[in-house]
């Protein structure tokens, strides 16, 4: 279904006390703006999510490592999970403890583990080789592993991060193997983990790896905790009328499944789940600036400054984002059309959203990006030294606070050595 959207934004409610025209005069375009009432709600869902009683929330900080949000997310009473020293060392600062972190490593040195161990957070590491390294680092320690339960889902292919065709996690077939080095390096196996996609919007797949972990899970004892992956996906089409992920269905096919592990299994380990599009996803919008337009061969394009820089899902992963307008003007869009929205990136592929039906829209408006929170900034770069943009909290009574500075030029040559 074709979403029409034939009228100019008039809801502002997301932007708190200000409006968006508002913000971008006191912050610049473009400009990152997150809610902080709708993070804490998503926070609050996911934690409401089962009744299993031994049950951690590891927000998948990847998604979105601003530090304010960070310590949104602790208040909330959740904990993270780290792919680097850098997100560990953020996280800390954030005010999370050791036992509160899962290094959840992908190819990394063995400094780096070193850097999580002196720390004292658990690694879960996903191949024999760096269970190996970390073994001969770690003599008498405690190791988590990554399986990959040969089960994946997502909603594009560099997104599915289980099954046969994935560089993530060590295959089932080489159980044996692992317990060799556990035995050889006398490592004590406290957890294991997957993580099979990510976006998916019914929990079949989700459960149809849970169920082949425990499998897994089986052939080791007094594990600690199991950690059961995210990949929670979000409604990206909105104006569409997308329904939600139902997370009551889900959360009562889960419970099923971890009350009868745990009888079996004779021990309430901890089952943990690692959301991070679904925490921070809604809460952000990415708001910009139209330049210009024109039709080139009949098609309408937008120009705008939202270049592939600032969001680059769009031409990595062909992510579709609703999109709002914002006007101060009385001028009225009275057509809707078929636009191209691009961005200011010496690049063909720098489209934000290709032949979507929208009001019309004209030189000065404002465009809302929705849906931003997640894999937005912290995938955004200085490419054609772009500036990346500041980023913005809507406090939860509507004031707005600036939690990241927006580059300058100055920020462009700071390491450089001449």
């Amino acid at each position: 279904m074709l979403n029409t959207h034939n009228q100019v934004t008039t809801n502002t409610n997301f932007f708190g006390n200000a409006s968006p025209h508002e913000l971008i005069e006191k912050y610049g375009s473009p400009l990152y703006v997150y809610n902080e009432n709708i993070l804490r709600d998503r926070c609050r869902e996911l934690k409401q999510l089962i009744t299993y009683p031994n049950f951690s929330v590891n927000y998948s900080v990847k998604a979105n490592g601003n530090l304010s949000l960070l310590k949104i997310a602790r208040e909330e009473e959740l904990n993270v999970d780290a792919m680097s020293p850098g997100e560990i060392y953020v996280e800390e600062m954030a005010g999370f403890k050791s036992d509160q972190i899962l290094f959840i490593s992908n190819n990394i040195s063995a400094e780096e583990m070193q850097y999580a161990l002196d720390r004292n957070i658990t690694v879960s590491v996903d191949s024999l080789s760096q269970l190996e390294t970390l073994g001969k680092i770690n003599n008498g320690g405690k190791v988590c592993v990554r399986f990959n339960p040969g089960v994946g889902a997502g909603h594009h292919e560099k997104v599915v991060t289980g099954g046969k065709k994935t560089k993530f996690g060590i295959e089932p077939t080489k159980i044996e193997e692992v317990k060799e080095i556990l035995e050889k390096y006398n490592l004590h196996l406290t957890g294991i983990n997957q993580h099979i996609g990510s976006l998916f919007m019914d929990g079949d797949k989700y459960i149809e790896g849970i169920n082949s972990l425990l499998s897994i899970a089986k052939n080791f004892k007094d594990l600690d905790f199991i950690d059961l992956g995210g990949g929670f996906g979000i409604p990206y089409k909105k104006l569409d009328h997308q329904p939600r992920l139902d997370l009551i269905e889900l959360g009562k096919k889960l419970d099923k499944v971890l009350f009868n592990f745990a009888k079996e299994y004779g021990k309430q380990l901890q089952f943990k789940i690692e959301p991070g599009r679904y925490i921070v996803g809604e809460c952000g919008l990415l708001l910009g600036t139209v330049h210009s337009t024109k039709v080139n061969y009949d098609i309408k394009y937008i120009g705008t400054d939202l270049g592939f820089n600032v969001l680059k899902r769009p031409i990595m992963y062909d992510s579709y984002h609703d999109i709002e307008i914002y006007r101060t003007r009385t001028k009225p869009s009275t057509k809707s059309e078929f636009v191209t929205v691009v961005g200011n990136i010496c690049e063909s592929g720098d489209i934000i959203a290709k032949e979507r039906m929208l009001p019309e829209i004209f030189e000065g408006d404002l465009l809302g990006v929705l849906d931003a929170g997640a894999y937005g900034y912290c995938m955004a770069s200085n490419y054609n030294n772009r500036l990346r943009p500041a980023e913005v909290l809507i406090s939860a009574t509507g004031d707005s606070k600036l939690i990241r500075k927006r580059d300058s030029f100055e920020s462009l040559v700071n390491n450089f050595i001449i």
